[in-house]
């Protein structure tokens, strides 16, 4: 019998879905024949290929009533907010809308004896690696634009979402998208590795863990194969004297507890200017008390399990090692708190950046919240990390944030929003969150390569 990879519901620790994993001849096989039909897929006229894409995105939207409720069960998330379609159909209508401009080619210049210019063509072949937390939207950052740009995409998703690469495949080829052009295929991480290290690909799209990405790029070394990856976070809110206080507070509490903190640039620290610290703080603990914990099957819960009882129980060893180095815990165990994937979400004060929890990723729904004095001090301590994804700043002053903002290592700063995508700018960062940009122009700069044409028109 092969090897099999399971995804377990966070609900009750059952398994929800098995599926056998391709040997690596089968997938090399597979990808031979997806990199015979990518040519033909790149010479369709342009329009012809977002038409195609467009109608699996819309196929995607069909079945949203079934794909909400298997979201629920495969990684937590409750139903009450609907599933992931609408952030899903806006990135891929705007890479669609942008994809004319995007591919264009760089006129150099043209006079009776040259024409120079510059083309975008596609890679070849792209492999996606996705991530659980978010699966649909991830994965179209990169599978729309990669299709449009001319690309074979084959997509690997990750094992806690194990149907959402079946789902995505099964409508974009209902709607035309050729299977061999765009298809999910299910892995193990040493058959991807061996995939990567033997050229498979021409192109790799990682979005995981910070160790997950290192062994991605470490596969690819030597052989030319690009590798985007997007990886750990640790983004941090700051709340300046001019906020509007209550903006801020719903807005970044729910940016570290939404998803059961299980967002790629969640809020996972907030800084707050000392003389709005205590009213902050009040109003935070008044909105976190207020959550319901509970079957992410139920309308009536606003918080759900984490998706797998290892990752709530590195958040519990985080808020315990902060406890007992002298953070305070403000949050009382919930009662559906069952020492298992579901966990009570938690506020910490007291907080020092000796703690991991102020450190390292958390990816749960903790919080720590530290009073600052000053911007330099907001900016030290929001430096004062390896990772760079996003930064969420709190004021009134547009022109005193871009000056916070310049200073900060970050991939997005954000002004008075957060926890927020916009597919017309780069989705990128920095340090050990990774390197690339997905989204925008420059998403399809990544997914394409140059190619110069210096045509001399005559020769006498």
């Amino acid at each position: 019998m092969g090897q099999t990879v399971k995804c377990i519901s966070p609900i009750d620790g059952s398994v929800f879905a098995e599926r056998d994993v391709a040997a690596f001849e089968q997938a090399r096989d597979k990808v031979a024949g997806m990199r015979a039909a990518q040519a033909e897929w790149a010479a369709r006229p342009l329009q012809e290929r977002i038409d195609l894409v467009m109608a699996g995105v819309a196929a995607v939207g069909e079945m949203n009533d079934r794909i909400v409720p298997e979201l629920a069960r495969m990684m937590g998330r409750p139903v009450r907010y609907g599933g992931e379609f609408g952030g899903f159909d806006e990135r891929a209508r705007h890479m669609a809308a942008i994809a004319k401009d995007a591919l264009a080619d760089l006129v150099v210049g043209e006079d009776a004896t040259f024409r120079r210019y510059i083309k975008r063509v596609p890679h070849g072949v792209v492999l996606v690696v996705a991530p659980w937390n978010y699966p649909y939207m991830t994965a179209i950052n990169t599978v729309a634009p990669a299709l449009i740009a001319g690309n074979a995409v084959l997509l690997k998703h990750a094992t806690q979402t194990l149907v959402v690469g079946e789902r995505m495949a099964q409508a974009f080829q209902a709607a035309g998208v050729p299977a061999e052009v765009f298809d999910n295929i299910f892995l193990d991480h040493d058959t991807t590795f061996q995939l990567i290290a033997a050229r498979t690909f021409d192109f790799v799209n990682f979005t995981g863990s910070v160790g997950g990405g290192q062994q991605m790029e470490r596969a690819a070394a030597g052989t030319f194969t690009g590798v985007a990856t997007e990886l750990g976070g640790k983004d941090p809110g700051y709340v300046m004297e001019d906020a509007d206080l209550d903006a801020a507070v719903e807005t970044l509490i729910d940016g570290a507890m939404f998803n059961s903190g299980q967002c790629c640039c969640g809020i996972e620290r907030i800084y707050v200017q000392e003389s709005l610290f205590d009213a902050f703080l009040e109003r935070a603990l008044k909105i976190v008390r207020g959550y319901k914990l509970g079957n992410p099957l139920d309308e009536a819960t606003t918080l759900g399990p984490m998706a797998h009882v290892r990752f709530a129980d590195e958040v519990r060893a985080q808020i315990a090692e902060a406890v007992a180095a002298g953070a305070t815990a403000h949050i009382d165990r919930f009662a559906e708190d069952d020492g298992g994937a579901y966990l009570t979400p938690q506020i910490l004060t007291g907080v020092t950046h000796d703690m991991g929890v102020m450190r390292d990723e958390s990816f749960g729904p903790v919080v720590g919240i530290m009073p600052v004095k000053d911007d330099a001090e907001a900016i030290a301590l929001m430096n004062d990390s390896e990772f760079g994804l996003t930064a969420s700043l709190w004021t009134g002053d547009v022109e005193r944030a871009q000056r916070v903002g310049d200073r900060i290592e970050t991939g997005t700063v954000f002004l008075n929003r957060a926890d927020y995508l916009d597919p017309g700018l780069c989705w990128t960062g920095c340090k050990n969150t990774g390197r690339g940009g997905g989204l925008s122009v420059i998403g399809y700069h990544n997914l394409t390569r140059p190619k110069s044409y210096h045509l001399k028109k005559v020769t006498t």
